[in-house]
């Protein structure tokens, strides 16, 4: 039998239970490869254990969230504290203040409202763009995923209704040309231009400076705002990528590594912008969500945070660059910034088994996200295991 087949005659029992109770026997579609993936049993900072006692380095990370790898001692008992003393209540608790403070002072936009995923986030944001400027426009740009709302998923995806394009331009990704034609015609309407500056579907490939000033010069003109989508590129900066690219957007959205490796979501913005949420104003909008700044997923993003300073961001960064460099010499092709990564290949399925094999776990897509975790060791066994794989499937 070869390896793959050995780990899912080992995953038989659970496959089938899955299937049986949910479609595919899965929950998650991004995690899903033939024939079955493994399952998970622990982790324990770079390196997770699956059901048949195989060990990887996990260069996934939760598609990025985990930027402190595995149960880090510090962020865990956090958590449990937090555990300990109540999960949740039906009122705010100071730790959504403390962590508010410390988004306005990384990020530089002065207030914030929390939610429970990124997906909500982008969510929070486009209601926020539309109730603040009075419009219904949204412009977004194509092969950049925002979550999985109605809005930001393709026009003619399954259960998604006609009249959502009426209010949703999609355009081509860096093309100005067709953007400020567009901003052009349809400059008034316009809510939003909601972007990714380093979009992981379309492969972790930066969007051009120019672009980017492009879109904040235009937004401006037009009387429309900026959303930033953070979610993954926060952790490319202390005040994430629009920081690195020198733009302050009117609005960004925050997951992944803020809720340490609780589920999280986040909204940042201008003031004026966020005013709809006000109840102590007009209170225009009303927006709830019963797990909202939970304490216990702020406890740990808090912690999470703080040890992720400027030497750590800069030094993670520096890891990723090192290694992307050593692929691109060796004619692997890999794409990204700083600590995020993005191979190339055919045939992604089968790269990810055999990187698998050698112990080094990927996202389905090829994503590299390194965390702090991570060693000098790791990260030799991570390159060593990318070259043979690429040598393998030659």
């Amino acid at each position: 039998m070869s390896f793959v087949d050995d780990i899912v005659a080992e995953s038989t029992n659970l496959r089938e239970r899955a299937v049986k109770v949910m479609p595919g026997g899965i929950t998650r579609s991004t995690l899903f490869l033939a024939p079955h993936p493994p399952y998970a049993v622990r982790g324990e900072g770079a390196v997770i254990t699956d059901n048949t006692g195989h060990q990887v380095i996990d260069c996934n990370n939760n598609y990025t969230s985990l930027i402190h790898g595995h149960a880090h001692p510090a962020i865990t008992s956090a958590a449990v504290k937090v555990i300990s003393e109540g999960t949740a209540f039906g009122l705010p608790t100071d730790r959504e203040v403390v962590f508010a403070e410390l988004l306005a002072e990384r990020v530089g936009l002065p207030h914030w409202r929390f939610c429970n995923s990124g997906t909500e986030a982008v969510m929070m944001a486009i209601r926020a763009a539309r109730a603040y400027t009075g419009r219904d426009l949204l412009i977004r740009f194509s092969d950049s995923y925002h979550g999985t709302s109605d809005a930001v998923v393709a026009p003619d995806a399954a259960g998604v209704p006609t009249g959502t394009t009426r209010d949703v331009l999609v355009l081509p990704q860096a093309d100005s040309a067709a953007f400020k034609e567009t901003m052009a015609s349809q400059g008034s309407r316009v809510a939003a231009v909601l972007i990714d500056l380093m979009p992981n579907r379309a492969g972790l490939v930066p969007v051009p400076q120019d672009f980017a000033g492009l879109v904040r010069e235009q937004t401006d003109r037009h009387g429309a705002l900026m959303i930033v989508d953070e979610v993954i590129t926060l952790r490319l900066g202390t005040d994430g990528l629009a920081g690195r690219y020198g733009i302050r957007p009117d609005l960004v959205t925050a997951a992944k590594i803020i809720g340490g490796g609780f589920p999280v979501g986040a909204v940042g913005g201008r003031a004026e912008v966020l005013e709809p949420f006000n109840p102590l104003g007009n209170g225009s909008v009303s927006w709830g969500g019963t797990f909202s700044a939970n304490p216990v997923t702020l406890a740990a993003g808090l912690e999470a945070m703080r040890s992720f300073n400027r030497t750590q961001v800069e030094a993670l960064n520096t890891a990723g660059d090192e290694l992307r460099a050593t692929l691109h010499a060796a004619h692997i092709p890999v794409s990204g910034l700083g600590s995020l990564l993005r191979l190339r290949h055919p045939d992604l399925e089968r790269l990810w088994w055999s990187l698998y094999e050698r112990n080094v776990m990927v996202g389905t897509n090829g994503l590299i996200a390194l965390s702090t975790a991570m060693n000098d060791t790791h990260l030799d066994n991570i390159r060593e295991a990318v070259l043979a794989a690429y040598q393998e499937l030659s």
